[in-house]
């Protein structure tokens, strides 16, 4: 009697676990979907002007600055097709404070060549993001040969001499090369399979339990 009684413990032990995690996903999902529609929202506004704005995730700005194209950083990474190449990243100075920009992708073979330098540093319309955090799955970044996998930022202070907004500026525009990155609410979103997934198991447990229960007594 008392491992029957353990073992009605156990499951329902297991079962609420399952429906706590399903409900954790809900709420997630919930935040997620805000997030997206936030994203969307911000997405179809006008630019505005960087330097007289409250600086938030994924604004539309516009600007001037100027870039600094001796300290050039090419992020390793692909490109929409999967194709692998680099983001050109520079240090640009808007109003004394410093940013990096992302302009966009090339191919290998374009790496130092002069054609991607041609940009008009008075005319400049993006996206303003918050800055990730390192995959910890990344290799380290090989700086004396300008070969970079994060933009990780102890790293980039010893290669630039600067120190950054946390905000990164992704370029708009209809340049060849480097071709901007399109900014998009393309957000990973699985919360609604996980919480099914754990709401599933909790009825099935349940389900089994009943079985188990009514065969045995």
């Amino acid at each position: 009697m008392k491992h029957k009684f353990l073992f009605s413990v156990f499951v329902i032990f297991f079962i609420l676990v399952f429906i706590a995690l399903g409900s954790w996903q809900i709420i997630r999902l919930n935040w997620k979907n805000n997030l997206i529609l936030e994203i969307e929202n911000s997405l179809k506004n006008l630019p505005v002007e960087l330097s007289q704005s409250n600086k938030e995730n994924y604004l539309r700005i516009k600007t001037s600055g100027y870039i600094d194209f001796d300290k050039q950083i090419y992020l390793y990474n692909l490109n929409d097709n999967g194709t692998p190449g680099f983001e050109v990243i520079n240090p640009i100075l808007i109003k004394n404070e410093n940013y990096l920009i992302n302009r966009g992708w090339i191919p290998f073979e374009k790496k130092g060549s002069e054609e991607i330098n041609f940009f008009d540093e008075n005319n400049i319309i993006g996206t303003i993001k918050l800055q990730g955090r390192k995959n910890i799955f990344k290799p380290d970044n090989d700086i004396k040969e300008n070969y970079w996998f994060s933009l990780n930022r102890e790293d980039i202070s010893k290669f630039t001499g600067k120190e950054f907004s946390k905000y990164i500026i992704y370029l708009d525009g209809n340049y060849q090369f480097p071709k901007p990155k399109k900014i998009t609410t393309n957000i990973s979103n699985n919360h609604k399979k996980y919480a099914i997934t754990w709401f599933s198991l909790a009825i099935s447990i349940l389900l089994l339990y009943l079985y188990f229960r009514k065969k045995n007594y």
